[in-house]
């Protein structure tokens, strides 16, 4: 039997207070490339790889309103789900998964004759999925029944 008296514990984690700081983590992480441009080039780099025409070939956008609400929507929900998610496989599912479901909306948006602007919403469902991951691994969050080793 081995001693885990030594072993440190991990304390217990906030889900509200983490949610909150994540999502707003991650969509300041997407404003602030939209603001040194690299979220247009992300955005031209996808429509070009899900048109013939390249980003030309769109005659609509989506208003920005929707694009950044789609954004913190997925922020704020997969860090939520994460965090109440119990174990690290079931964790990194729901983020991949997410992440797949953001990715499809291009060729979709593509094919409504839409400019893919997913990068926003793409950028913030990354980064809030690795922080609550990150954070989760950290911490004891509910529904975890032991202390197990990280």
């Amino acid at each position: 039997m081995s001693d885990t008296s030594n072993r440190p514990k991990r304390p217990p984690g906030h889900v509200a207070a983490a949610v909150m700081a994540i999502g707003s983590l991650s969509l300041a992480l997407a404003a602030g490339l939209q603001l040194i441009g690299m979220l247009a080039r992300f955005d031209r780099w996808i429509a070009s790889l899900v048109s013939r025409g390249g980003a030309q070939s769109f005659p609509q956008h989506l208003p920005a309103a929707v694009v950044w609400l789609a954004a913190a929507a997925l922020a704020f929900g997969l860090a939520f789900a994460i965090l109440r998610s119990p174990g690290a496989v079931p964790r990194f599912i729901l983020w991949i998964t997410t992440l797949t479901l953001v990715t499809t909306w291009a060729p979709v948006l593509s094919l409504a004759a839409y400019f893919p602007g997913i990068g926003a919403a793409w950028i913030a469902t990354a980064w809030a999925g690795v922080c609550a991951i990150v954070y989760a691994s950290h911490h004891r969050m509910p529904g975890e029944t032991s202390d197990t080793s990280r």
